[in-house]
């Protein structure tokens, strides 16, 4: 019972996160692995808990979603596809002590990725150059994100940027779109392969989009600068407890 309620705490902050601003893998990940849930099985039943929320931003830019050229999408959401498959099947084929060894500085990655994202964006903007999506860079990003999933949609605005998107509301609608899509895929690819802890993934869905919902009054009410500091934090602790874990 303890251990449920860690996680349906997790889960309900780490909704009210996302919804202010993003990270809820900082939380809901360490908490699986804290209540003894392997670190690939944590992994993949972290993916399967945040699941319904990149469906509800994918329905929520629908109008957006809709804008874009159908075949562009399609090529787009093709590739999205196969590196998503491509970095799930990476987890399965990874022991748990080599996940363990490789997870601190994923999360590194994506606490830096969250904390610089503004700066990556703006960087990429200055380097846009239009040219057309492809395999590029969306197959790597993909891969990760079917492997780890953390930090993913800074690094996929980015990715937008230097493709010459500037209109804010259409990266996020295709953002989302993408994390839906790429999440599906893990989704099935974790559940037919028999890793995902499914009484903890139903308790941590339910919790995170009880939380997601207590998120939008939050959202008004704090600075952005607070809550990015807060999940900063949290990235930046649970990066430094994994690396104690596996290397002291």
């Amino acid at each position: 019972m303890f251990d449920y309620t860690i996680l349906a705490a997790a889960a309900f902050f780490a909704g009210m996160l996302n919804t202010v601003a993003g990270g809820r893998t900082f939380l809901t990940f360490p908490a699986l692995v804290y209540t003894g849930v392997p670190p690939v099985a944590a992994n993949a039943t972290s993916a399967v808990a945040v699941f319904p929320g990149y469906l509800g931003g994918a329905l929520g830019f629908r109008q957006e979603i809709a804008a874009f050229d159908r075949m562009r999408l399609l090529k787009i959401v093709a590739f999205t596809a196969i590196g998503g498959l491509a970095g799930s099947l990476l987890l399965l084929v990874s022991s748990n002590e080599a996940f363990s060894v490789v997870v601190p500085f994923l999360l590194a990655a994506a606490t830096l990725a969250f904390a610089f994202g503004p700066r990556i964006q703006a960087w990429a903007s200055r380097r846009r150059d239009g040219k057309p999506e492809g395999a590029v860079g969306t197959l790597p990003v993909s891969i990760y994100g079917g492997y780890f999933n953390g930090g993913l949609g800074i690094v996929l605005l980015a990715l937008f940027s230097l493709w010459g998107m500037r209109d804010l509301n259409a990266m996020n609608g295709l953002k989302n779109a993408l994390s839906f899509v790429l999440s599906g895929i893990s989704v099935a690819t974790f559940a037919a392969a028999g890793i995902v802890a499914w009484p903890q993934a139903v308790l941590m869905m339910v919790a995170a989009t009880i939380g997601g919902y207590a998120g939008a009054p939050v959202a008004r009410a704090l600075p952005a600068s607070v809550v990015r500091t807060i999940v900063i934090a949290v990235g930046a602790s649970m990066s430094a407890l994994f690396f104690w874990r596996a290397f002291i």
